[in-house]
């Protein structure tokens, strides 16, 4: 279960961006819309652990992030929190597998190459372990974002504009995807867009104004 309370967050002297409560039970799938400027991305952020709301409290099972310290939060957001980027953010000069073994790494985990080819295999990307990003396709790319986000069985799965980019079948194979990993994870998905596409294929909405 991942629960909000009572969070705001205020930038320099602006005006507080205040956030309805949200309980968001484990395994459920979710829409987060809202336009630029509703505090979309500060959410992202608050709920990934980044930034820390001037008030209020972030649990996600359990746990109190913003009670945790530094490093306790840098481990527990590895271990518990998967994240999509719109553009894969792979470490160039390391071929795909070995980029799933340092999230690994990260998240202070031992090496399991068992579960680096079940999450490949899954994706249909295993025949492309051993190679680089720079040999990838857009869409193997994307697939290699999924693999790293969900490598460790988080908790928390969110992929923010992760279809904006694409056409329309491509962004039906990217949300399937992303749906399809976060069932067989048991993680509770969150996608954040503005794109409209996207809309129908889910029953929870949490929105911005």
């Amino acid at each position: 279960m991942i629960s909000l309370k009572s969070v705001a967050h205020r930038y320099d002297q602006q005006q507080d961006i205040r956030f309805e409560d949200w309980q968001i039970d484990a395994g459920s799938q979710w829409l987060l819309l809202g336009a630029s400027g509703s505090g979309k991305s500060t959410l992202l952020h608050i709920l990934t652990g980044i930034l820390k709301p001037t008030q209020g409290s972030v649990s996600i099972k359990g746990t109190s992030i913003y009670d945790l310290s530094s490093k306790e939060l840098d481990q527990f957001r590895g271990r518990n929190i998967g994240i999509v980027f719109q553009r894969p953010h792979l470490i160039k000069s390391l071929s795909i597998s070995e980029n799933l073994v340092i999230a690994q790494s990260f998240a202070k985990l031992p090496t399991d190459l068992k579960r680096v080819n079940e999450v490949l295999d899954a994706l249909g990307i295993s025949h492309k372990k051993n190679a680089y990003p720079d040999q990838l396709s857009q869409g193997q790319l994307q697939r290699v974002s999924i693999a790293r986000a969900v490598i460790n069985k988080p908790a928390l799965l969110i992929a923010d504009e992760p279809t904006s980019s694409l056409d329309d079948n491509n962004a039906a194979v990217v949300l399937d995807l992303l749906m399809q990993q976060s069932g067989a994870n048991q993680a509770t998905l969150l996608v954040a867009t503005h794109d409209k596409r996207v809309k129908d294929a889910f029953k929870h909405t949490y929105e911005l104004s």
